[in-house]
C-alpha cells in the first residue's frame, strides 16, 4: 500500500501536514530520525502511520500515562481490532498484561506504549527481545536532556535498553528544543547519524494577546470565558492556592470549571482530566502540572492568569490551544509585580541557577512589554525569522491589530542612566524612581542623595512613567540587574555607550484598545471554518458526547471538531460519504458512523436541505462548597466576621466571594449585617445612589460620598442592592 492510500485508509486525510511525509518515509526506510515539531504539528502521526504499515510492533516510549491512554483510544478508534494498540505500564493487572503479550506475539499489536520505568523491567525486556519489533519511538525526547525544561533521569538509560531488545531504528520526537538540548538528545541516544527534521515553530492559527493585569482580572477572565461559551479552555496559574481560588470564582459564576494541580490526590486529578476530555466541564484551572499529557485537539483558548517563568514554558502552554488547526486564543495577563514575585523565589537558589532564571525572566518581560509583532518576537527566540508583513498569521496578535503609540525618549533615557551612574549604581529600581521624582526616604537620606542637584529632576512625569522606562531600557539591554546584590540596577556596556553617544530611543506608550459598550477589549481573533450549519454542528456535538460516553472515550476520539464542521458543510447521508469527510476514513465511519449518518439524514429531510453535489459523499457551574457555606450561614444570620474567620478569609476576601455569588444571580440576605453598621437613612441614601448611577463602580461611589462611607460599607450595600434589584 502506498503512503497516501495508507494515510487515507487509516486517518481519513488526503494530505500530509508540514514535514510529516518526509519523517514517515525516513522511518519506513529504517533510518534513525529526530523530529522537532511544535505542539499541534501532528507529531504522533509521524510514528503511528509507519507502525501501522510496517511488519511487527513499534514501541513508543512516553513519560505520561494519560497521553498513552489517549493515543491508544485514538488508534483503536480507527481500527476494528481492539488489540491494535496497547499500553504496558504499572496500571495493568496480571491478566491484562497477559492479554497484551498474547496480542503482540500473535502479530495483532502494531503500537505498544510503554513508560520508561516499565521498559527497565527485566521480564518485559526478555519478552520483547523474542518479538518482531519494527522500531522504537521516544516521545517528549527533551526529557533526556538535563538542559531540557522537564528532565527525567530514567530517560538517560534508554539507549542501552533499546540495544538489549533489538538493533532497530530509533525515532526521537520533541515539541521544543534549543540547540543545546537537541545536541544532548542525539548524543545520549547514540544517534548522531539521525536524519533531523525541524518544523517551523509558527502556529499561525493562534492569536496572541497580552492584557494588563488589574484588580479586575477575575472579572476579565469570566467575561472572556462567557464570550467563548461552550468552548474548551485552560486557565494557568502559578500556585495551587490561586488555582483553587480561580476555579471557585468561575464555578460560582456559572462556569463549568475544575481545578487541577499536584496537591490533589491522583484519583481526583484523573477524574478532572477525564471530565475535561469527555467535555463534562469546559474549563480546567491548572498549574503547569496539567497539559503535558493532554492530547485534546479542540482547546479554543489558553489563559495565563500568571505569567510563566520562561518563553519555553509559555510556548508549550499556549501551544495546547487550537491543535486541530482551528481557532486558538492565547490570552496572558501581565503585571510587573508577578515578575518581581518570581525573582524573589529565585533569591535562595545557587547563583548560576539565578543567572539562568533571571535571563529567562527578562525574555518574558520583553515579550509582554514589546510593542513589536509578538509572533516575530517569539519565533526569534527559537532561532527562526518571521516576516511580519507577509508571514503566515502576521496579523494574529494584539500589537499588530492595535499598534502602540511611541514617542522619542532619548533625553529621558540619558537622565535615567546618568542618575544611576551618579548614585554609584547602588540602588534598586524603586529608589531610582524615588530619586528622579524627588521622594525622600530613610535610605536616600542616609546617602545624602536627597541633597544632590539631580534629586527630583523628573518629577513632572511621575513614578509610573519612569518605572516603565526602566523596564524598557532593561529589555533594550542598556541596564541590567545585579545578581549578587539582589535587584540593584547597573549600566551595561551599551548603557555607558549611550550616555556618550545617544541614539534614538522610541519609548512605547501603553495600548489604547478599542472597547465595546461593556468595556470588553475587541481583538477580532479570526475563527476558522466556512459557512457551516451551526445548528447541525451543535446537534452532532451532542451526539458525539453521547457516543463518547457509551464507548468510554473522549468526544474528540469519536470525531474531531474539523470533521464535525465538515459534516455540517457536506451533509453525508451514507457511510461511504462519511468516510470521505475530512479526518474520518473507513475505520471510523464503520465504528462510529451509523448514528451520525442517521441524524444527518433526518436533519436534511426535516429542513429541506439541498446537499452539495460534489459530495457523492447556562452551562451550570459545579457548586462551590464555599458558596454554599456562605449562603447557608448568612441565612442563619451568622456575623460576617465569624464566617470569614472560620474559612480563613480576610473580610475583603469574603466580600469578594459574596459579590461573586450575587453577580451569578443568587440572592443573598445580609440585611442583618448592614443594619449593624448603617442606619436606615444611610442605607436609603446609598441605595438611591446606586439606583441612579451609570455604573456600580465603588471608586466613583467613594468620590461621590467624599469620605462619608468607607469601601467596605459601600461594597456591602452594593451586594444588598444587586441581590434585591438584579436577582
Amino acid at each position: 500500500m502506498d503512503l497516501y492510500s495508507a494515510l487515507k485508509k487509516f486517518f481519513g486525510f488526503d494530505q500530509f501536514k508540514g514535514l510529516q511525509e518526509n519523517v514517515v518515509s525516513s522511518i519506513l526506510n529504517d533510518e534513525n530520525t529526530f523530529v522537532i515539531m511544535p505542539t499541534g504539528g501532528g507529531k504522533s502521526l509521524c510514528y503511528q502511520l509507519p507502525a501501522l504499515m510496517k511488519e511487527g510492533t513499534a514501541i513508543v516510549v512516553s513519560p505520561l500515562i494519560a497521553l498513552m491512554k489517549n493515543q491508544v483510544d485514538a488508534i483503536r478508534g480507527i481500527s476494528e481490532t481492539h488489540g491494535i494498540a496497547h499500553v504496558l505500564n504499572s496500571s495493568l493487572n496480571k491478566s491484562e498484561v497477559n492479554q497484551v503479550k498474547e496480542d503482540i506475539t500473535s502479530g495483532v499489536t502494531k503500537l505498544l506504549y510503554v513508560a520508561p520505568e516499565s521498559l527497565i523491567k527485566e521480564e518485559y525486556v526478555e519478552f520483547l527481545r523474542e518479538q518482531n519489533i519494527s522500531f522504537v519511538a521516544i516521545d517528549e525526547a527533551h526529557c533526556i536532556s538535563e538542559w531540557g525544561h522537564d528532565f527525567r533521569p530514567e530517560y538517560r538509560n534508554l539507549r542501552n535498553i533499546i540495544k538489549q531488545i533489538d538493533n532497530v531504528p530509533v525515532i526521537g520526537l520533541t515539541a521544543t528544543a534549543t540547540e543545546k538540548v537537541q545536541e544532548d538528545i542525539l548524543k545520549t541516544l547514540g544517534m548522531s547519524d539521525a536524519k533531523v527534521y525541524k518544523a517551523s515553530f509558527n502556529r499561525s492559527n493562534l492569536f496572541y494577546e497580552v492584557r494588563p493585569k488589574t484588580k479586575e482580572v477575575e472579572k476579565d477572565i469570566i467575561r472572556f470565558i462567557k464570550q467563548h461559551q461552550g468552548k474548551s479552555g485552560i486557565v494557568y496559574c502559578l500556585s495551587r492556592k490561586k488555582v483553587e481560588e480561580i476555579a471557585q470564582v468561575l464555578q460560582v459564576n456559572g462556569i463549568n470549571a475544575v481545578p487541577y494541580h499536584a496537591g490533589l490526590d491522583a484519583k481526583t486529578r484523573a477524574k478532572h482530566q477525564d471530565m475535561f476530555l469527555m467535555e463534562d466541564c469546559d474549563v480546567v484551572v491548572a498549574t503547569i502540572a496539567f497539559g503535558m499529557g493532554i492530547d485534546k485537539p479542540d482547546v479554543r483558548y489558553v489563559i495565563h492568569h500568571d505569567i510563566p517563568k520562561s518563553l519555553e514554558s509559555y510556548y508549550q502552554e499556549t501551544g495546547r490551544a487550537g491543535r486541530d488547526g482551528g481557532e486558538g486564543h492565547c490570552l496572558t495577563f501581565y503585571s510587573y509585580k508577578d515578575i518581581e514575585k518570581l525573582e524573589k523565589f529565585m533569591a535562595n537558589k545557587p547563583v548560576a541557577e539565578q543567572e539562568i532564571g533571571h535571563a529567562l525572566l527578562q525574555e518574558v518581560v520583553g515579550y509582554a512589554e514589546t510593542s513589536m509583532n509578538r509572533r516575530k518576537y517569539l519565533l526569534h527566540y527559537f532561532g527562526e525569522e518571521f516576516d511580519e508583513v507577509n508571514g503566515d498569521g502576521a496579523d494574529m496578535d494584539d500589537n499588530t491589530r492595535n499598534p502602540k503609540k511611541k514617542h522619542e525618549a532619548q533625553e529621558d533615557v540619558i537622565t535615567l542612566l546618568e542618575v544611576i551612574d551618579k548614585t554609584n549604581e547602588m540602588y534598586k529600581a524603586k529608589e531610582i524612581v524615588n530619586t528622579i521624582t524627588g521622594k525622600e526616604n530613610a535610605l536616600l537620606k542616609s546617602h545624602k542623595t536627597n541633597e544632590q542637584k539631580y534629586f527630583g529632576v523628573g518629577k513632572k512625569k511621575g513614578g509610573h512613567y519612569w518605572m516603565a522606562l526602566i523596564r524598557q531600557t532593561l529589555v533594550a539591554k542598556l541596564l541590567k540587574k545585579e545578581i549578587e546584590q539582589y535587584g540593584v540596577l547597573k549600566l551595561t556596556k551599551e548603557g555607558k555607550e549611550f550616555i556618550k553617544k545617544p541614539t534614538s530611543f522610541m519609548m512605547t506608550e501603553d495600548h489604547i484598545y478599542n472597547t465595546d459598550d461593556d468595556g470588553t477589549i475587541i481583538t477580532n481573533a479570526k475563527s476558522a471554518g466556512g459557512d457551516v450549519d451551526s445548528k447541525l454542528v451543535s446537534m452532532l456535538k451532542e451526539l458525539r458526547k453521547k457516543v463518547g460516553k457509551q464507548q468510554s472515550v473522549p468526544p474528540f476520539a469519536v470525531f474531531q471538531d474539523p470533521s464535525i464542521d465538515d459534516m455540517a458543510l457536506k451533509y453525508p447521508i451514507t457511510l461511504e460519504e462519511l468516510a470521505k469527510v475530512h479526518g474520518v476514513g473507513e475505520g471510523k465511519a464503520k465504528k462510529y458512523g451509523k448514528e451520525f449518518v442517521k441524524l444527518i439524514t433526518q436533519y436534511v429531510e426535516d429542513n429541506d436541505i439541498m446537499r452539495p453535489d460534489d459530495l457523492i459523499v447556562k452551562s451550570t457551574g459545579v457548586n462551590s462548597g464555599l458558596k454554599l457555606y456562605i449562603i447557608q450561614n448568612t441565612d442563619r444570620k451568622l456575623p460576617l466576621e465569624d464566617i470569614a474567620s472560620s474559612k480563613g478569609l480576610e473580610m475583603g476576601e469574603l466580600i469578594k466571594e459574596m459579590e461573586a455569588i450575587v453577580y451569578s444571580g443568587t440572592k443573598l440576605n445580609i440585611d442583618y449585617a448592614i443594619d449593624d453598621i448603617l442606619d436606615e437613612d444611610q442605607q436609603e441614601e446609598i441605595h438611591d445612589y446606586f439606583m441612579d448611577a451609570e455604573n456600580d463602580s465603588i471608586q466613583e461611589a467613594l468620590n461621590e460620598f467624599d469620605g462619608d462611607y468607607d469601601d467596605e460599607e459601600l461594597r456591602l450595600m452594593r451586594i444588598k442592592f444587586t441581590s434585591e434589584i438584579a436577582n
